[in-house]
């Protein structure tokens, strides 16, 4: 792929790590987010566009010249009609080459979460597509979970006594700079992402006071409990809710199966939860 691949959610997580692989191997890329600002701190070196889902106004140009298109839901939106699903409308009539979605887990028949409607419209727009439904990140440690570590040396979540395959969110870009290097191999597909291993939280906890020095617990939370605790951190709503329903769906093994999917893609073993604990020790300090 010669043109360039626009790169949504750059300046988060998955999207800077889906940038990062796709400019390591060679590949075109364009980031594309709301703040032109945070972008070139972020990549200096890398073309960057804005893209705001609340402005359809920025579609157009932000896919100009776009050989492909690697999209994700940023959590506070919840309408994703007007917002992904009318970037998928354009990235149609641009003729775009290649569209990558960042789903979850499920999502293909769990109509509850968002990212159910935008793989339906997806499906169905005549774009080449492929689908990438990780589990849950270990960078949720230093995002979702990372206030709560730090400041009450705890992990509160609805979990039960449920385990999770953690998949690194560089394991995912690396995939992604994979299917972009060659879409025709890997058009149509929904991929499964989880790790090599599948922990419940206190194993989790386990790790993080090893790694960190001090100890750290698992505190079950109840599904209002934890809603509530979430909408006093501020969180929207909607985004509040998804959390907590993908959350508890760890109660039902939901996240608990280990995929041979990603080493396959990957061509090596994935990256483990423990690596990522110990890479990064200072985000919990």
């Amino acid at each position: 792929m010669t043109a360039p691949v626009l790169v949504t959610g750059a300046t988060g997580n998955v999207g800077g790590a889906v940038a990062r692989s796709l400019a390591a191997t060679g590949v075109a890329v364009r980031v594309a987010g709301p703040d032109p600002a945070a972008m070139r701190l972020r990549f200096p070196d890398v073309p960057g566009v804005r893209l705001d889902f609340a402005d359809p106004g920025t579609f157009e140009s932000a896919l100009a010249g776009a050989g492909g298109l690697f999209l994700l839901r940023p959590p506070q939106i919840a309408r994703v009609g007007p917002t992904l699903n009318a970037l998928v409308d354009a990235a149609a009539r641009h003729g775009v080459g290649h569209v990558v979605f960042s789903s979850v887990t499920g999502a293909d028949t769990n109509v509850v979460v968002p990212h159910h409607r935008v793989e339906t419209h997806l499906r169905a727009s005549g774009l080449p597509y492929t689908i990438l439904r990780p589990g849950f990140f270990a960078q949720n440690l230093a995002d979702a979970y990372r206030r709560d570590i730090r400041e009450e040396n705890r992990i509160y979540l609805p979990a039960g006594s449920g385990r999770a395959a953690f998949v690194d969110t560089r394991d995912l870009g690396d995939v992604a700079a994979t299917v972009f290097a060659d879409p025709a191999a890997h058009a149509g597909a929904g991929y499964p992402l989880t790790g090599a291993e599948a922990l419940d939280f206190d194993e989790v906890a386990a790790v993080l006071t090893e790694e960190l020095g001090r100890p750290i617990r698992y505190h079950p939370a109840t599904v209002g409990g934890y809603l509530r605790h979430l909408r006093r951190r501020d969180a929207p709503l909607v985004q509040a809710l998804v959390q907590t329903v993908l959350h508890t769906g760890l109660r039902r093994g939901q996240a608990e199966r280990v995929d041979p999917t990603l080493p396959r893609l990957l061509g090596r073993a994935p990256r483990t939860l423990r690596q990522y604990v110990h890479e990064h020790r200072e985000l919990w300090r």
